[in-house]
């Protein structure tokens, strides 16, 4: 079989994406393409599969399927959500903005024509914000929360993140008994600059299940890492530039934290190639 695909990049957060609108792969191929396709060095390389189906509803451009590298359904991937709605562009669909529908609900994007000016994700409101979750495999780190932004997300705010050892804190977070049975992606966020006299900016790092790695970026990561910095008046403004290993990328809203009007991610959906592999 000959798959043909594009490899594209989201500020280091890497995807093999296919047009699936005509159902060639099932849910279980794609599974198995992810598990084949996506390890680094013997096969393509990406951190997960995404694909673009058919709409399954009628108020929306385009269905978003995401697996992981592992094999395993993500119900959302802020960043891959950017990059499939410039490739929705690529292949055809011209509305500007975009709507999709997800395992995580309908979101909208906006694709300027200059790929430079990066795609700015919409999403839809948190929830289950909790602050300092009962974890047994927390130690010595206690600024953590709990919080859904279209997956599961721990925050973990420390003084020096680069200093960190994410490969192994990360793994005792993710699959903490306090976290079963769906686990969690783990940030660890360093607060650069409150925002009170300008922008506000974090340095975070992530690791993320089903790719069991830290990744260079991660989309959803970004938006919890931002929202629950203002939830705990540890930035204010709303506008947060988060710096990230891959690349930058930004966090707004309007209104309160509490009650976030407009939230959005924004940043570089990069096109790297366009190829074929067989299988």
């Amino acid at each position: 079989m000959l798959v043909e695909f594009t490899k594209m990049s989201a500020a280091g957060n890497d995807f093999i994406v296919l047009d699936n609108r005509d159902d060639r792969f099932s849910d279980e191929d794609l599974s198995n393409l992810a598990i084949r396709l996506c390890p680094r060095r013997t096969r393509v390389g990406a951190d997960g599969i995404l694909a673009l189906g058919a709409p399954a509803r009628e108020d929306v451009h385009f269905r978003m399927v995401y697996f992981n590298a592992d094999g395993s359904r993500g119900t959302m991937c802020g960043n891959g959500a950017r990059c499939l709605s410039r490739f929705a562009g690529l292949i055809g669909m011209a509305d500007n903005p975009l709507l999709f529908s997800t395992d995580a609900g309908v979101y909208r994007a906006e694709v300027p024509p200059n790929p430079e000016d990066g795609v700015k994700l919409f999403v839809p409101a948190y929830r289950d914000y909790r602050a300092h979750p009962g974890l047994s495999a927390a130690g010595v780190l206690s600024d953590i929360h709990f919080i859904w932004t279209g997956t599961e997300h721990l925050v973990v705010f420390v003084k020096h993140v680069d200093q960190l050892h994410v490969s192994e804190l990360g793994p005792l977070l993710r699959s903490d008994p306090g976290m079963l049975p769906a686990g969690a992606n783990v940030n660890f966020v360093e607060v650069v600059s409150a925002g009170s006299t300008g922008k506000a900016e974090i340095r975070v790092r992530t690791y993320e299940k089903g790719v069991e790695a830290e990744t260079l970026s991660c989309g959803t990561g970004a938006i919890a890492s931002s929202i629950v910095s203002c939830l705990t008046n540890k930035t204010a403004g709303r506008a947060i530039r988060v710096s990230m290993p891959g690349g930058e990328l930004e966090v707004g809203f309007s209104g309160s934290a509490s009650a976030p009007i407009d939230m959005y991610l924004q940043g570089p959906a990069d096109i790297i190639y366009q190829a074929s592999t067989e299988l």
